[in-house]
């Protein structure tokens, strides 16, 4: 499967982590979330996401197709968010995005995603973004409205058009991902996105070994900021 190692981290500025993230020990799969609705909100948006996705890929990996899985288990954790806003008045407006990448048991990989936590490969030198942000600017940069210059500094840049937590979130993005032996798997919140472009998360990756690449990665955004919390989930693709 994938090897991956993980770490998330608070940042400089923020003094809690809405982040969280999962990484299976026998490499079948790694989901990154990133929460929001305030203090606490968004960390219990955040866990229950994770856990809820965890479960049901646990649950259903031998047997469910893999793209059916993924729509189920990102189902389950909106369904399973909401049910916490009924119960909870205080936790009401919270959400989170979403990042998944799973290895089915043929061996095929594929990702689901819903929000601006983003999934990349890291391949022959070079980092490509395998997903596209539900935010308004990354639609207007898609529409040819403005430059990605120009996204990366705007005011609304972080308003986001999906997440999970919302009755009408809808299904996630699924795509199915043709990797490489060799290829290198790098799934991040947007604490890291915010700090480092493209160019300087390549140029870490392509210096570093497995193990410490989250640390530098989110050392390297903390020097550049910090200003949310960051996390980085890092896999090596070396099929049998």
């Amino acid at each position: 499967m994938i090897k991956f190692v993980g770490m998330t981290d608070p940042g400089k500025v923020r003094s809690n982590n809405q982040d969280n993230f999962y990484c299976d020990e026998r490499g079948r799969f790694a989901i990154v979330a990133d929460g929001m609705g305030g203090h606490a909100a968004g960390a219990m948006a955040s866990q229950v996401a994770v856990e809820a996705i965890k479960n049901k890929l646990l649950g259903g990996w031998s047997q469910t197709p893999a793209a059916k899985l993924l729509d189920d288990a990102v189902e389950a954790a909106n369904q399973a968010i909401l049910v916490d806003q009924r119960r909870h008045a205080d936790r009401a407006d919270m959400g989170t995005t979403v990042v998944i990448l799973l290895v089915d048991r043929e061996g095929e990989c594929w990702s689901a995603h819903i929000g601006d936590s983003r999934l990349y490969v890291y391949r022959q030198n070079k980092l490509i973004q395998l997903t596209q942000d539900h935010t308004l600017v990354a639609r207007s940069v898609r529409m040819g409205e403005m430059t990605v210059e120009q996204s990366r500094t705007h005011p609304w840049r972080h308003i986001l058009e999906r997440c999970l937590g919302r009755v009408d979130t809808g299904s996630p993005a699924i795509q199915h991902i043709a990797l490489q032996s060799g290829d290198r798997i790098l799934m991040c919140s947007d604490g890291l996105t915010e700090e480092l472009e493209d160019q300087d998360i390549e140029y870490y990756i392509s210096q570093g070994s497995l193990a410490e690449l989250p640390e530098k990665l989110i050392n390297a955004a903390k020097s550049n900021g910090g200003r949310d919390n960051i996390t980085v989930v890092i896999g090596d693709y070396k099929p049998d």
